[in-house]
């Protein structure tokens, strides 16, 4: 089935989870990232019951902290 990860069109295996498209697209620090489908942020105590659905938007996001000197 075709989805998008990070606004590039993917084929992907129908019935994936979050989890194992995690695994899949061999994502950096999956321990620390944080994904939504189709703008809507999964928790990440989901991410195995997750099922991603054709057509679907995903993106793998990180949040940094930081500061000012």
């Amino acid at each position: 089935m075709n989805i998008t990860v990070a606004g590039k069109k993917t084929e992907v295996e129908e019935g994936i989870s979050v989890a194992k498209l995690i695994e899949v697209a061999e994502v950096e620090s999956p321990l620390y990232v944080t994904v939504s489908v189709n703008d809507e942020f999964v928790d990440s105590q989901a991410f195995e019951e997750t099922i991603i659905k054709e057509n679907d938007s995903v993106e793998f996001l990180y949040f940094m902290g930081g500061g000012s000197f």
